[in-house]
């Protein structure tokens, strides 16, 4: 028989055999028990795999489970912090809001200033020009005020002078006429400058009758500055002539008060207006 025809009848009839003789079956483990583990030794150490594959998967459970709290973990803080941006969002989108509205305020309040400014412009623009306007009147017054002052001063002195000629011949017709009294108009010059402080012509008015000597003074109006003036006319006159007036006689319609005080201390007599005549110093 060829060895191939010996390994055939060996697969063959070796399954029976071994069951049938138990001393070659025997002979059989102990021939390839090198090669193969024994029964025993083979269930530890399917054991041991099992309680591997069991710790493998232990610890791979723990592993996803860490693995599972650690993914919840990281779920939660992401939730947490998807809750804070979109609380930080729900805040910028508020003052956002804010802004643009503030933004609106003054972009309004800007436009009601700019319209404040152009009509506080305008306004002062038409201020200016009533203001030149109220100036060219003022000034076109104050051009009539002056002439018309002028004017008026102009026939008040006029006045005042033929007042005093009209009441100075009515005077010296009465006198002279009725009461045989000598009415003079004296015009002396002062060379000396005793009345005026310098070199200057003196009139002056003297009632004579029978010795008596009265010297007057008729003015439209009399300060205190002209009762001095006419004390110094009176002593220029007695000085001159050496010869002292009876009476010192002052004739006019306006007096001021203080003129009345230093007449009265120099004795000088003073015929006013029947009513007192109140002006401010």
């Amino acid at each position: 028989m060829t060895e191939e025809e010996i390994k055939a009848l060996i697969h063959q009839e070796l399954p029976i055999v071994l069951q049938q003789d138990r001393d070659l079956r025997d002979f059989v483990l102990r021939t390839v028990e090198n090669y193969y583990a024994g029964k025993q030794e083979t269930e530890s150490r399917f054991d041991r795999i099992l309680e591997e594959l069991r710790r493998d998967r232990e610890e791979r459970s723990r592993d996803r489970e860490e693995q599972s709290r650690k993914w919840d973990e990281q779920s939660r803080k992401w939730d947490e912090q998807d809750r804070r941006w979109e609380e930080q969002n729900r805040k910028w989108d508020e003052n956002n809001r804010k802004w643009d509205e503030q933004s609106r305020r003054w972009e309004e309040q800007n436009r009601k200033w700019d319209e404040n400014n152009r009509k506080w412009d305008e306004n002062n623009r038409k201020w200016d020009e009533n203001n030149q306007q109220i100036q060219q009147i003022l000034l076109e017054i104050k051009k009539l005020h002056n002439k018309h002052d002028s004017t008026i001063g102009a026939l008040g002195a006029r006045w005042g002078l033929y007042s005093e000629s009209s009441f100075r011949n009515a005077l010296k017709g009465i006198l002279e006429d009725s009461f045989a009294v000598e009415v003079l108009h004296l015009t002396e010059y002062d060379s000396a400058g005793e009345v005026f402080g310098r070199p200057e012509q003196i009139e002056l008015d003297l009632l004579i009758k029978n010795g008596l000597l009265i010297i007057c003074e008729i003015k439209s109006s009399m300060s205190k500055a002209d009762i001095y003036t006419f004390e110094r006319k009176v002593r220029f006159y007695q000085n001159r002539h050496q010869q002292t007036a009876n009476r010192k006689i002052v004739i006019s319609p306006m007096v001021h008060p203080r003129a009345q005080e230093i007449a009265s201390e120099l004795a000088v007599e003073v015929y006013s207006y029947a009513e007192e005549l109140r002006i401010e110093n």
